[in-house]
């Protein structure tokens, strides 16, 4: 069985600051004018320039134009804040106030595209073109559009107009190296992302993205430095991590892959860190934490085919043809022209049907944790001789599993301890007729699975 490996992380280099807008009044407050149009976060924090736009918005009822300057102003901060209902609010109005304003078109097409409404970005964003041609913004916000919609030729158009009128736009580099690299010719986005660096050797951004390329063309030691790069510029970036697993994960270095994808994880749980992370353990040998990690993944996102298809091949390679089975049956209702994971299900039948055939089960289920051949005690063989303890008992270490490998050291000792109690509880209990194995086993895994969906969170 194959696992689909997780690629690398490509940031798309769209638009984080916006570029304020010129207001021009003799009546306007000139301090809060300049606050208002500034970009500047650490001169002027973002309340700071919100409460500025509003003490000047109220000062311009008579000046049509200069208000919807200032409306679009105070969009762009609450945009960047993220409170974009009250961005689209300033820039209807600004719209309804001054339809000739290009930039009031430009930042209200690049809110919807942020909020997916890329049915409405797109005529917002031909508007702002057609009001002013020679904005590069325009074009770049219009191409971002594009992007979003994966129309990538019509992307890298708008991106080739962008830097024609703006040839020293390193963002605009940026987005037409996602462009590139989305399109698969990661040659050109190389090249697009290095001019990226030239002109800001601190875009960390950029390191992770030529990075993903130069994993694509197979060339690692480009990649590793270039992802050692982006950590040391931003170690708080969860995807640049994740990007130098992916790495160490392709040289066959799993252990350090585990380090970077733990440390992705403790930034921002997200299922692709998972799955990564649960690969290497599957590469390890160590297939229970590997669907441990596939588990918490499809827990954060039901949707994600990759962990379907890799849970399935650590079941099929567990054994447990039937558990195999489900999962590429579920990442093929997810994607039905996977053709991998077609594969994958056809070659589980094909086991399943042989075993079958001899005489054999269908799955690993009545095996659990430990070896059942060295069972001695009575809860132990109790477990080797249920299907359904011995499914309980690998869940359990499974769960358990799970929740130690997100855990500091005294965190992890504290529940090694509480493993380690309720196994000798359960030993020393079982056959009082006061004490329900099953029961006690099924509490013991809601509570780990709850502490690895607590951690998730």
């Amino acid at each position: 069985m194959r696992c689909i490996p997780v690629t690398a992380c490509l940031l798309t280099g769209l638009v984080i600051g916006l570029s304020p807008i010129a207001i021009s009044t003799a009546k306007a407050d000139a301090s809060n004018a300049d606050i208002c149009a500034s970009t500047d976060d650490d001169a002027f924090p973002p309340q700071r320039r919100i409460e500025a736009c509003g003490t000047l918005i109220a000062t311009l009822n008579d000046q049509p134009a200069a208000l919807a300057a200032a409306l679009v102003n105070r969009g762009t901060v609450y945009w960047y804040i993220d409170r974009v209902q009250l961005a689209l609010a300033d820039f209807d109005r600004a719209i309804a106030l001054d339809p000739k304003n290009e930039a009031a078109f430009r930042e209200r097409s690049n809110t919807y595209r942020t909020m997916g409404r890329l049915d409405k970005a797109l005529p917002d964003a031909n508007e702002a073109v057609r009001l002013n041609p020679n904005d590069a913004q325009a074009f770049e916000k219009r191409g971002d559009v594009f992007f979003d919609n994966k129309q990538f030729d019509r992307a890298i158009a708008d991106y080739n107009e962008a830097l024609r009128l703006a040839p020293n736009d390193s963002l605009a580099y940026m987005d037409r190296g996602a462009a590139n690299y989305s399109k698969g010719d990661y040659q050109a986005a190389i090249a697009d992302l290095s001019e990226a660096i030239k002109l800001d050797p601190k875009n960390a951004r950029a390191y992770t993205n030529r990075g993903a390329a130069y994993k694509k063309l197979g060339r690692s030691e480009q990649s590793l430095a270039d992802d050692n790069t982006a950590i040391k510029l931003d170690p708080s970036h969860p995807e640049f991590f994740d990007n130098r697993g992916l790495d160490y994960a392709s040289n066959g270095d799993y252990d350090r892959a585990i380090s970077d994808y733990n440390e992705a994880i403790r930034l921002k749980p997200q299922a692709n860190f998972l799955t990564n992370r649960g690969d290497s353990y599957y590469h390890k040998g160590d297939t229970d934490r590997a669907i441990a990690d596939y588990d918490r993944a499809i827990a954060l996102d039901p949707g994600f085919i990759l962990a379907y298809n890799n849970r399935g091949a650590a079941y099929d390679k567990k054994g447990d043809l039937d558990r195999a089975i489900a999962d590429y049956q579920a990442a093929l209702r997810i994607d039905p022209h996977s053709d991998l994971t077609a594969e994958n299900l056809a070659d589980a039948r094909q086991k399943r049907d042989r075993r079958l055939a001899a005489g054999g089960d269908n799955s690993a289920a009545v095996l659990p944790s430990f070896d059942c051949g060295s069972a001695k005690l009575a809860a132990e063989k109790a477990i080797c001789s249920d299907p359904e303890l011995a499914r309980l008992d690998r869940e359990i270490n499974s769960a358990y599993k799970a929740a130690l490998a997100s855990r500091d050291s005294n965190a992890s000792t504290k529940l090694r301890d509480q493993q380690r109690d309720f196994i000798a509880t359960r030993n020393k209990s079982f056959g009082n007729p006061q004490y329900n194995l099953k029961h006690e086993m099924e509490a013991r895994l809601d509570v780990l699975r709850d502490m690895s969906a607590n951690l998730s969170r």
